[in-house]
């Protein structure tokens, strides 16, 4: 019997290898780190970070 091999991708968020996500133009995005930034307010202390993060998507989109 073989084992299946699973992809692991690194979130451009957490910079952690994962499974499970979503990937944008080029970039993954895991599960977990998209949870959290579509339920951060942007008065949360973290939301620039996530910003920056988000911003490499449209740097190497038009790179």
């Amino acid at each position: 019997m073989f084992m299946e091999e699973i992809e692991r991708k690194t979130c451009i968020v957490c910079n952690e290898p994962k499974e499970e996500g979503i990937t944008i133009v080029t970039e993954f995005i895991c599960t977990s780190c998209e949870s959290e930034m579509v339920h951060t307010p942007a008065e949360d202390e973290k939301y620039p970070f996530f910003v920056q993060r988000l911003k490499r998507l449209w740097v190497r989109f038009h790179a």
